[in-house]
């Protein structure tokens, strides 16, 4: 199958790249990564100084993240909720929202190890990661 990252990896190293940007929302491929993050739908994630709030979802064939540049907090309340959400509607919306995607994506992006392999991430939009907010 080829190189395989954690999804954790995926998110660490793409923070880094575009170096800790105030926010960010992208895909990755299921099937591009190990899924060391299943059943985590909003936690908190520290790359480098700084802490983010990460929305993850699973939506076929992707998993999504929406990261957002904020202070530590406990978000045990609100990962519980939305993890009730998701079984609730059997994953149904997240299965649209994967079909979805596979049509409204517009860029991709490789994200890079240190060993020289990479992995594709992919966009609604092209992000302009130097904004400040």
């Amino acid at each position: 199958m080829g190189f395989r990252p954690k999804a954790s990896e995926v998110l660490t190293a793409y923070l880094t790249q575009v170096k800790q940007p105030p926010w960010t929302s992208y895909f990755v491929k299921q099937s591009s990564v190990v899924n060391d993050q299943f059943g985590r739908s909003h936690f908190n994630w520290k790359v480098g100084e700084s802490n983010y709030h990460v929305l993850r979802t699973g939506c076929f064939p992707y998993i999504k993240y929406h990261c957002t540049k904020r202070k530590y907090q406990d978000l045990t309340f609100e990962d519980t909720m939305f993890n009730i959400i998701k079984l609730t509607n059997l994953g149904i919306p997240t299965l649209m929202y994967g079909i979805a995607a596979t049509v409204l994506i517009t860029h991709k992006e490789p994200v890079h190890f240190d060993d020289d392999r990479s992995v594709m991430i992919y966009f609604l939009l092209k992000e302009h990661t130097g904004s400040v907010h």
